[in-house]
């Protein structure tokens, strides 16, 4: 019996690989800048693929190899590559490429992200010089056909200082008809320099429709689709995750719980924090956790005068308009933000009982209701 693969790090457990992912939703504006630039002679040799983690800038980044790849470059003459620029980044999935590429068998294509250290049986925390060392190896061997190359590097904000030093030399010395895709959920955080050799392509979070049809094409149930937008924050990705471990429902319960409050019904809140401990509900601890934090958020914006565009769960604008009337409130909230989430914090870091850590938080909101919205 074969041993199952390795965890690929770039991946979300619950949906299709990006390289595997057909369609992309929400993201037109970044794909016609790209094709702009590819039909008009422009193509810049490194890309910066930013935006939110979750929202497909992987996916974009795969849709942009294979299309490079499939149609290879014109050459003086005209009689090498198609004579018309694509009008669009889809490939057909039984294309040769297409399907090399899933296989992550193409020769003109080279993927740099955390490895799996067989060793300690897990993904690596970063991006080695050791695999940056490898791209240049293979990027010393021609091209296959003369066509073109593809590295994608998922993500770059994964590289630790030596590896982001050694992308930097390529991107300062490009190789021929070589193409570099980038992926950054925070290129605040890459050298300055690497950011300054690269031409941007941002991604957005998506809205309900296209979170929604996102969803489906991840084999994920669409119905909750404007909620998980909201929950999410646009990203497909986040949504995926509160879907595996019930996040809307769990944020329905949260603002049912608050309704009341500071009337706290204590029976219920200590029900929402059971069934929280061991490795087997670290994801729904996790979850209800951010779903939390994201609760508050949403209370300190509402009292600065920017509610959220449309709720998440039933009864939440009522809510947000009760505990958050003013600016007064909107502070108290933000300040709670910020200290429970060094309580929450600190308290995983000492492995707190999740069910005591979770009811410690919620009657700390009570606390915080008291004031903003005495009963």
């Amino acid at each position: 019996m074969s041993a199952a693969p390795p965890p690929e790090s770039d991946a979300v457990e619950g949906a299709p690989h990006p390289r595997l992912t057909p369609r992309l939703y929400g993201q037109e504006a970044a794909e016609a800048a790209f094709l702009d630039a590819l039909g008009t002679g422009r193509l810049h040799h490194a890309w910066l693929i930013s935006g939110p983690r979750g929202v497909g800038k992987a996916t974009l980044a795969w849709r942009i190899a294979r299309r490079l790849v499939a149609d290879p470059p014109a050459s003086a003459d005209g009689l090498f590559g198609a004579e018309a620029p694509p009008v669009g980044l889809d490939l057909d999935p039984d294309h040769p490429v297409a399907r090399r590429i899933a296989a992550l068998g193409e020769p003109g294509v080279f993927l740099l992200r955390r490895p799996w250290d067989d060793k300690a049986k897990k993904l690596k925390s970063v991006i080695t010089v050791e695999e940056a060392r490898a791209l240049r190896t293979w990027l010393s061997y021609a091209a296959p056909d003369g066509g073109r190359r593809v590295v994608v590097i998922d993500a770059a904000d994964e590289m630790n200082a030596s590896a982001a030093n050694a992308i930097l030399k390529l991107l300062e010395e490009p190789p021929a008809r070589t193409t570099l895709l980038l992926i950054s959920h925070a290129p605040a955080r890459l050298l300055p320099t690497i950011r300054s050799r690269c031409r941007v392509l941002r991604c957005r979070p998506l809205g309900p429709e296209d979170m929604a049809a996102a969803l489906a094409q991840a084999g994920q149930d669409p119905e909750a689709a404007a909620a998980l937008a909201e929950l999410s924050a646009g990203s497909v990705g986040e949504a995926v995750r509160l879907v595996q471990e019930d996040g809307v429902a769990t944020y329905t319960r949260l603002v049912s719980l608050l309704s009341d409050a500071p009337r706290l019904d204590r029976t219920a809140a200590i029900k929402l924090s059971e069934g929280l401990a061991g490795a087997a509900n670290a994801g729904r601890y996790d979850v209800t956790l951010r779903l939390i934090d994201l609760l508050l958020a949403r209370l300190a914006r509402a009292g600065a005068g920017q509610p959220p565009r449309a709720e998440a769960a039933p009864g939440e604008a009522a809510l947000l308009a009760r505990l958050a009337p003013d600016a007064a409130a909107a502070r108290d909230w933000a300040a709670a933000q910020q200290s429970l989430g060094a309580r929450t914090a600190h308290g995983r870091a000492v492995n707190l009982d999740p069910s005591a850590l979770i009811l410690d938080t919620v009657l700390r909101i009570n606390e915080t209701a008291a004031r903003c919205a005495p009963a």
